[in-house]
């Protein structure tokens, strides 16, 4: 490869990584002028050139800034108008995300919080389980706890979390690092978590997980089963969550292929 190709291969990689920053950084500001009230529900941002103006940007970089903001729930684009602050907004915590809840949660500048109603104990899979199992996987057990997550001082997640033994050579009952099983597992285990299967569904809170997330027993609850793939063939990671979306909205952060 010549010098020249080089060069403007660099140049390219410069701008992409450039372009991508500007938006994310309007993205931000956007978002925090939305989440203090500064723009409020029902009103309009500023069209795409005076944004485009305001931050020294192509208006390309500004329509990313505003399709991030569509995705999480924080305006709505309507043709020929522009841009519409969301009716009942609320900030995304991108749980949908294959991502762990410390990760995603620490990405929207939130104390993370976890409470273990249930430490990490070795047992087996129980009876009728919500997705299906290997031989191995069964004969070996499980490691299981339960936790409730919280956003500040909001409770969000109620989750019981089952991790195959089989994988965990040489276990240790140490408390996960950071109370995040993802980071232990990275560490302990050199295990990345890699994607996510779900499944979803809106049911009512009975009466243990609604006072669990501080919310009125009967009312909306979102309920996710997850199944984690990782690094390591054939170790998978499962969670039946439930999710308290009161307050924030789930979201998506980010898509893995």
């Amino acid at each position: 490869m010549s010098i020249q190709v080089k060069c403007f291969s660099f140049v390219v990689l410069r701008e992409i990584a450039m372009s991508k920053h500007q938006y994310q950084r309007v993205y931000q500001e956007l978002k925090t002028l939305i989440e203090s009230g500064k723009y409020a529900e029902g009103d309009m941002l500023p069209s795409e050139n005076e944004l485009s103006q305001q931050y020294g940007i192509t208006r390309v970089t500004v329509r990313q800034a505003l399709s991030e903001l569509v995705r999480d729930g924080f305006i709505t684009r309507i043709q020929g108008k522009g841009s519409l602050i969301q009716s009942n907004t609320r900030p995304s915590l991108g749980l949908l995300s294959f991502k762990g809840f410390s990760e995603v949660v620490s990405e929207s500048h939130l104390t993370v919080k976890t409470i273990f109603l249930k430490n990490p104990t070795i047992t087996i899979f129980p009876d009728k389980f919500f997705y299906n199992l290997s031989e191995e996987e069964l004969d070996k057990g499980c490691l299981y706890m339960e936790r409730v997550r919280f956003a500040d001082e909001d409770p969000v997640l109620m989750e019981y979390t089952f991790v195959p033994m089989w994988a965990l050579k040489n276990y240790t009952d140490e408390p996960l690092i950071e109370n995040s099983l993802f980071k232990t597992l990275k560490s302990r285990y050199n295990i990345d978590v890699k994607g996510l299967e779900q499944e979803i569904r809106a049911i009512t809170a009975e009466v243990g997980t609604a006072f669990l997330l501080k919310m009125p027993t009967n009312a909306p609850v979102i309920q996710m089963y997850r199944r984690y793939s990782t690094s390591k063939r054939g170790f998978y990671i499962y969670s039946s969550i439930f999710c308290n979306t009161e307050k924030y909205a789930m979201g998506i952060k980010e898509i893995k292929n």
